[in-house]
């Protein structure tokens, strides 16, 4: 492995994450084990992710990571059950602490020219910088790159390498991508790299990520337990456009952190200088579980294949949402998936998701 990493690592300015909605060859999940995630709604959690993978399933693979033999079986009980062709998805064994497969899962990035590859850029994980049980989730990337013989490249910024979730940002697939401070560079709460700076971390995304433009929302919306991911609050859905979650009622707590997110937008300019066109997108209204806040976000839909899974609520703005998002992906089938009970465990389809791009020649 070690010779592997070398042979890429002298090549990584070739190398790009790619935008969500380029080809895949597969999407990744966890499917579901922790019941401290899901208090009191684990039996209905598996049933969504039938829903999530039956829909996924129909436009590429999906790869499903489970803790053993029986944990399979359980898995394999419920996609029979909902009717997914079991030819379309895979089970690999890994032990997860979790599986928000989001954000402890492999970054892949891809070089196109000239010749086509695919490596996983290791990024560490520690659980949010909040809870304790976190090992097992930071030696996934580095064990399914093992499995999938996929090279590995280290980010040697830190000793003990650095600390990058995949919620906390999202990106074009030509070199812009957008983070929150919030989550970043807040030194006092759930602090990810310590000392580190907002050059240093436009500079590790350059090198790692191909990124030459960093665009810096200010906060994430309440009641987010990571503390402010992107994934939340604003998505590219085409190279130059974006859905920015917008508070209506300015009683709300979201109110003015997201109208600081739009005034900040309207002045930021691509990696080439074009102008983003802001698309607003509604939140649903509060829910809460035990007196705290959910986040419960239509931001944080997935971009498959052939199909876009978006959460839903029960709110009379899930119809509003879907029709937007249908406007902007033509070419997809926009799919409300019920995330009530799901957005018990602080996150909901994109957390749970990992996208692994397609090679050229696939």
């Amino acid at each position: 492995m070690a010779g592997v990493e070398k042979k890429v690592t002298s090549a990584l300015d070739d190398f790009r994450m790619p935008a969500e909605w380029e080809r895949h060859e597969a999407t990744w999940l966890g499917w579901p084990h922790n019941t401290k995630d899901w208090p009191g709604k684990m039996g209905a959690i598996p049933w969504v992710y039938g829903e999530m993978i039956g829909k996924l399933s129909l436009g590429e693979y999906v790869r499903i990571l489970v803790n053993s033999k029986e944990h399979e079986l359980k898995a394999r009980r419920v996609l029979d059950k909902v009717g997914v062709d079991p030819a379309r998805f895979q089970f690999f064994r890994i032990c997860t602490n979790r599986g928000w497969v989001r954000d402890c899962g492999p970054i892949f990035a891809k070089r196109d020219q000239p010749d086509s590859e695919v490596a996983i850029v290791r990024f560490r994980f520690t659980a949010w910088a909040k809870y304790t049980d976190w090992q097992l989730d930071d030696r996934l990337p580095v064990r399914l790159g093992q499995k999938l013989n996929i090279p590995v490249v280290p980010v040697e910024r830190r000793r003990h390498g650095f600390v990058l979730e995949g919620g906390a940002i999202d990106v074009n697939g030509q070199g812009t991508l957008l983070t929150t401070e919030e989550c970043l560079l807040d030194e006092q709460v759930q602090v990810r790299n310590p000392g580190f700076s907002r050059q240093d971390y436009e500079e590790v995304f350059r090198i790692h990520l191909g990124i030459s433009k960093v665009l810096w929302l200010g906060k994430g919306i309440a009641g987010d337990d990571t503390h402010g991911h992107v994934d939340d609050v604003c998505r590219f859905v085409d190279p130059y456009t974006v859905v920015l979650c917008q508070e209506s009622n300015p009683a709300d707590e979201n109110y003015r952190p997201l109208a600081d997110n739009r005034e900040r937008l309207e002045s930021m300019r691509a990696e080439d200088g074009r102008k983003l066109m802001v698309v607003p997108l509604p939140m649903p209204a509060p829910l809460y579980f035990e007196g705290r806040r959910l986040p419960a976000s239509y931001a944080n839909f997935y971009i498959g294949n052939t199909s876009v899974l978006v959460p839903t609520f029960n709110d009379p703005q899930d119809r509003v949402a879907l029709g937007m998002l249908s406007e902007l992906f033509p070419d997809r089938t926009v799919v409300g998936i019920h995330a009530v009970d799901l957005v018990w465990g602080f996150g909901t389809i994109h957390c749970l998701t990992q996208q692994q791009p397609a090679p050229d020649c696939l």
